[in-house]
């Protein structure tokens, strides 16, 4: 008997529901492959939370593995966090199954004599963050599987900051939560003390909003410009529930929506993949702009933390910006404001990720503005601002070639709501000085030199996949490469070495050359993937990255 079929036969005879066990019988009849892989290990409980597919068995999303998951971080509040009163804030976004996740991890928590927050739909992950630290919560749950694919949810765990959790704390919740072997260890039901379930709604929007606006820069060219036709889509995902009120709040009266897009459904039936990364994601939005004239489109992915921006170049043409821009973009913008505000005096920083563009580094260095490295994931940005603010440095704003950014220390996480804000009042502010995003955009490579990026994902699933994954990182790393198109390659950078980056150890490996062009390669966290980062400096970036691409991929 295979190591996986004991799991099986573990479920079909243990205390689980009826509908789990025929689903069971008919995988194992129907499709052998499908049960091996549904239970050949355990759905890992990594530094991030959970996420996986949704369905029936050991490594997958439903309620068994999201209550033991629940239940381990049950344990290590009760035994590391002291107060009488122990909350944690959850919140959910609209892919399937994920408010039913939600309701189980509440009564789980609360069965355990923890007070809960609930919203009572569907919120940003960016909002929830928020929420911890509002209500004085020991820790955030988010239901989400972020940008994934309909198959797919997961829960993230925030810490009392709203920041995801880091090291030391991820690992020793990863700890107890693997204690947690079995559904009968679960306490899916209140017994004699339980905690209470609250529900939160209009009342945090509003506290959260008010926040975010009191971070605007031009309120006066948003007032001038308030006529600036905007398409915005939520792709199916909770960023509806914001977003168009924070762009009417800062003063624009012309959101022009994607009506079908703007329905919550995790089914999401309108694209292939809720990725604002990806070009086909905001196909619809750009054929609403071609249709209405307008020089702005904005989406945001199902839990609104990431968002994906397009615009009009010089002949009129809409076209996609990527992370990188983005963040370059609206850095330079909001450290523009606040050196003609006067708030860049004293000690303030900004942060990136090791594989975000060196752009925002020369544009930083240009305003004598500190710049942080950091691991990629928007939990070491977090981890930055909590250790900065203790010493007394003001966070400006930071972020992620994966689309991802935020300004200002309300939240602790990505921030969808706030970046619209900011990218639709930088859109405003341009056309102030003469200019649109495209030209404000080719104003910074002319200051600053010309970058280009890209980015290959090579997907490997399943064991196999695994393995191959491996073997390409241990190549690399026995023979990295000499050159990179034909550029010495003066510096590699291994991540798994802490006691030379000063960073926590992570499977990354960075390959640098003499003309300034890096490559980055990282096995996914979250997806079967590994993922190759190239970044290219100079005139003839375009043609180095397709060179790049070829020479490792």
């Amino acid at each position: 008997m295979k190591e996986f079929e004991a799991k099986v036969q573990s479920w079909l005879e243990g205390d689980f529901d009826q509908t789990t066990k025929m689903q069971i019988l008919k995988m194992r009849s129907e499709d052998p492959a499908e049960l091996e892989d549904a239970f050949y290990k355990n759905l890992e409980f990594g530094t991030g939370g959970l996420r996986g597919i949704m369905g029936t068995g050991t490594n997958r999303m439903n309620k068994y593995t999201v209550g033991m998951a629940t239940q381990g971080l049950a344990n290590y509040i009760l035994k590391h966090c002291e107060g009488e009163d122990l909350k944690v804030v959850i919140s959910y976004d609209s892919r399937n199954g994920s408010k039913e996740f939600a309701k189980i991890a509440a009564e789980v928590l609360s069965a355990n004599g923890i007070h809960v927050f609930i919203f009572d739909n569907i919120r940003p992950t960016p909002e929830m963050s928020y929420a911890v630290r509002l209500k004085g919560a020991v820790a955030g749950i988010m239901i989400t599987a972020s940008h994934n694919p309909k198959e797919y949810n997961g829960y993230k765990v925030s810490w009392s900051d709203g920041g995801q959790v880091t090291s030391p704390v991820d690992k020793e919740i990863v700890a107890e939560v693997a204690k947690i072997t079995d559904p009968s260890q679960v306490k899916f039901k209140a017994g004699l003390r339980c905690g209470e379930i609250e529900a939160m709604g209009a009342d945090v929007d509003e506290l959260y909003l008010r926040d975010l606006l009191s971070l605007r820069l031009s309120p006066e060219a948003c007032k001038s410009h308030s006529d600036l036709k905007i398409v915005y889509t939520p792709l199916h995902g909770c960023g509806v529930r914001l977003v168009p009120e924070i762009l009417k709040r800062s003063g624009f009266n012309n959101i022009i929506h994607v009506p079908e897009q703007d329905i919550s459904d995790g089914n999401f039936p309108t694209v292939i993949s809720p990725n604002p990364e990806e070009p086909a994601a905001l196909k619809l939005a750009i054929e609403k702009a071609e249709q209405t004239g307008a020089d702005l489109v904005i989406g945001t992915d199902p839990d609104a933390d990431r968002v994906g921006i397009a615009v009009r170049d010089d002949q009129g043409k809409i076209v996609l910006f990527n992370g990188n821009q983005t963040a370059s973009m609206l850095t330079y913008y909001i450290l523009t404001r606040w050196k003609e505000l006067g708030k860049l005096d004293g000690k303030k920083y900004v942060v990136k990720t090791i594989v975000t563009t060196e752009l925002i580094t020369e544009i930083c260095k240009s305003f004598g503005v500190p710049v942080y490295n950091v691991l990629t994931g928007f939990k070491y940005i977090a981890e930055v601002v909590k250790r900065k603010e203790a010493e007394g440095w003001e966070f400006i704003c930071g972020g992620e070639e994966s689309y991802g950014f935020n300004v200002g220390e309300f939240v602790r996480d990505k921030d969808a709501p706030v970046s619209c804000m900011m990218i639709a009042e930088c859109a405003a502010w341009a056309a102030g000085q003469g200019m649109t995003l495209y030209q404000l955009m080719q104003h910074i490579y002319k200051e600053f030199g010309y970058r280009k990026e890209g980015l290959v994902s090579l997907v490997r699933k399943g064991i196999s996949g695994s393995q191959e994954i491996q073997a390409i990182m241990a190549g690399l790393r026995a023979q990295p490469p000499a050159e990179l198109c034909g550029s010495k390659v003066t510096k590699v950078i291994d991540y798994l070495e802490p006691e030379k980056t000063g960073q926590p150890s992570s499977n990354v490996l960075q390959f640098f050359d003499e003309d300034g062009d890096v490559v980055s390669v990282r096995p996914s966290g979250t997806e079967p993937k590994i993922k190759f980062y190239f970044g290219a400096k100079g005139p003839d970036a375009d043609a180095k990255i397709e060179k790049l691409k070829q020479q490792f991929t």
